[in-house]
């Protein structure tokens, strides 16, 4: 690593030959193998952004100039360029954040890495250095072919060709992937741009006779390379992004350092708005990322460098339950079909898309366009299930709001990765969905606490066929089964005291059901008594949770989702709307942006662990045992 650990900023890149230029190019593959195969970690797209980080940092000044990437999973080797080359913590509490990070560098400036944000951010920015007159500042926004399916991407667009002189340069990284192959019509259009390569070995051709020409050789094969939009017309399809009223470069190698320098330095003095379209390999350099045809080692955990194959295995995975009851659900009934945003593998629907490929709908990184269309489909007679992100389903609220649930639709929302999630930071803990979909009317929500209940929720959820339904789980590894030993209404008991009588209702959502049981281990050691409660669906709250709260003398909520809005605070307005006056204390995430660490490391920093709930709910136990009887019971209330 010779060349990489002398790269201290970017500008350090400067005085590098063309050699040298490809030699670090082969060392940040190697760091990156060596590196994020031990932590995990986003390996296939950096792979294919080396040369094109590398031609960018050499172009651009950065942070004067700002160079914006979206999404923020291919910054890895930005990191590297911009001094940061400590990755043995990457992801894990007190490293490098998986994705540009203002905390970390100045060189970083969006670190959300929810897609399809970049060209908005870039009209900003671009526009603000108009009014500031900062001429000699300019913007860079690095969006993934997959990223442009988006349709934020297309309205920034739009305002972005409007200013024929404001400076502003699109690189677009295209891969032919988002996660998985990129779909859809935008990636027909750019497949054609592709594979007409007339254009680039006419130039080929060029650049190598005229190199050879003394004196006017170089300058000649600039301005041919430049030329305007009629040569490029007479070989190759005119391109949309043209008709937009936006110049257009390329396609250029992704992986030629020097062509991607003449291009970006083209578009750089071009005084208006440019694309750049790149070809990049995603996974480039690495046979078992190459070989992985499903997403070119998109994200990885911790692999053995030399085959690529995981260290260890987890276990079954909540992700990997759903997606075996969907191919089940589909043989059942044929009106069940399937959709995603860019992500089959990872939330589960590849077997499904396998068994049945004419019932699964890929709509790209378009989750507003998922929603609208899934409750086109049930309209028209059929019951979509919308798998995605919790934390990506904050995108499409509207359209849950007034086409699904409004126009009284069965559509089933699937939430991977709810709660905490950890690793990924901020933008991906999946901790607002029960919040935010609370105020929808008719909508239902199923927090399931094992992998039987997946099951068993998912297949009631798919029985709603006039109102949306939810069903959500968390990240990772599902533990073992959680058994009810009674039940209360739609509620399951999951522990009660020998007498039938206790201090605590304790009401447990979803996978925190273990924890919650250890809780009431560690009341009862305290000599508080506790019922252990899960509603499965939490909205609407069970009309049986009143009745059976008000014989208690404390109830309390644990949910892996923000306190502000969740459960907690339907179950004690419920408690309110049937005059139930017993003080309740809710457990959950605070109003706040998570740090990225582990999910045990968050849980704990948050004070959601077994022992902090125990300890205060003991103290407000004590706090009522000595309280005078004219004490009103909100004293008791957090």
């Amino acid at each position: 690593m010779a060349l990489l650990t002398r790269i201290t900023g970017p500008r350090d890149l400067d005085g590098l030959t063309p050699e040298q230029l490809d030699r670090l190019a082969a060392e940040i593959r190697s760091f990156l193998v060596d590196e994020v195969s031990k932590t995990g970690g986003h390996l296939g797209p950096n792979l294919g952004v080396v040369e094109l980080t590398i031609a960018l940092h050499r172009v651009f000044e950065s942070p004067k100039d700002k160079i914006l990437f979206d999404t923020g999973h291919q910054s890895y080797v930005h990191k590297l360029l911009t001094g940061r080359q400590d990755f043995t913590k990457l992801k894990m509490k007190g490293g490098l954040s998986g994705y540009p990070s203002r905390a970390e560098s100045e060189h970083d400036v969006i670190e959300n890495s929810h897609a399809s944000t970049v060209l908005g951010w870039a009209d900003g920015l671009a526009k603000a250095n108009e009014v500031l007159k900062k001429e000699d500042h300019h913007v860079v926004a690095v969006i993934g072919d997959g990223a442009l399916t988006g349709g934020m991407a297309w309205e920034a667009l739009n305002n972005i060709a409007v200013a024929k002189d404001r400076p502003l340069v699109i690189v677009v990284n295209d891969n032919e992937r988002s996660y998985a192959p990129t779909i859809g019509g935008l990636a027909n259009h750019l497949a054609t741009l592709r594979t007409t390569d007339g254009y680039e070995r006419f130039l080929a051709r060029g650049k190598d006779l005229l190199e050879r020409t003394p004196v006017v050789g170089k300058p000649l094969y600039g301005t041919l390379h430049g030329a305007k939009k009629g040569l490029k017309d007479f070989i190759a399809p005119q391109g949309m992004f043209e008709d937009l009223g936006l110049k257009y470069v390329g396609p250029i190698d992704g992986h030629d350092i020097e062509a991607l320098e003449s291009a970006l330095q083209r578009a750089k003095r071009f005084g208006g708005p440019v694309i750049v379209h790149c070809l990049t390999e995603k996974g480039r350099g690495y046979q078992p990322a190459l070989a992985d045809e499903a997403d070119r080692f998109h994200a990885v955990g911790k692999i053995h460098p030399d085959t690529g194959l995981p260290i260890a295995s987890s276990g079954v995975d909540w992700t990997s339950v759903f997606g075996e009851e969907m191919v089940k659900l589909g043989k059942e009934r044929e009106d069940i079909v399937a959709i995603t945003a860019a992500m089959l593998q990872p939330v589960g629907l590849d077997r499904f898309a396998k068994a049945f490929p004419d019932r699964v709908y890929d709509v790209g990184i378009a989750e507003q366009h998922g929603a609208v269309s899934a409750a086109g489909l049930a309209t028209g007679g059929l019951h979509p299930v919308f798998a995605v992100y919790a934390t990506f389903l904050n995108r499409a609220f509207d359209q849950v709001l007034m086409d699904v649930a409004l126009h009284k639709c069965g559509v089933t929302f699937v939430l991977d990765r709810a709660g905490v999630t950890g690793t990924d930071g901020a933008s991906h803990n999946g901790m607002w969905d029960m919040s935010i979909l609370q105020c929808v009317p008719t909508l239902r929500i199923a927090a399931p606490r094992d992998a039987d209940q997946v099951r068993a929720q998912l297949r009631e959820a798919v029985e709603v066929d006039d109102a949306p339904t939810v069903v959500r789980f968390s990240k990772g590894a599902v533990g073992p089964a959680v058994k009810a030993v009674g039940k209360v209404g739609g509620m399951d008991v999951l522990r009660k005291p020998d007498d039938g009588t206790a201090d605590v209702l304790l009401v447990s959502v979803g996978a925190l059901a273990p924890m919650c049981l250890e809780i009431a281990d560690l009341l009862d050691k305290q000599g508080i008594t506790t019922t252990v409660v899960d509603p499965r669906w939490v909205k609407p709250v069970d009309e049986a949770l009143p009745p059976l709260a008000e014989q208690h003398r404390v109830v309390v909520t644990v949910e892996d989702n923000s306190r502000a809005g969740g459960v907690g605070s339907a179950v004690a307005q419920a408690l309110r709307d049937a005059g139930v006056d017993v003080p309740l204390r809710d457990f959950g995430i605070p109003p706040r942006f998570l740090d990225h660490a582990s999910r045990k490391e968050v849980m704990a920093e948050i004070g959601l662990t077994a022992p902090d709930v125990a300890r205060q709910v003991t103290g407000l136990v004590a706090r009522l045992d000595g309280r005078l009887e004219d004490e009103p019971a909100e004293a008791a209330r957090d």
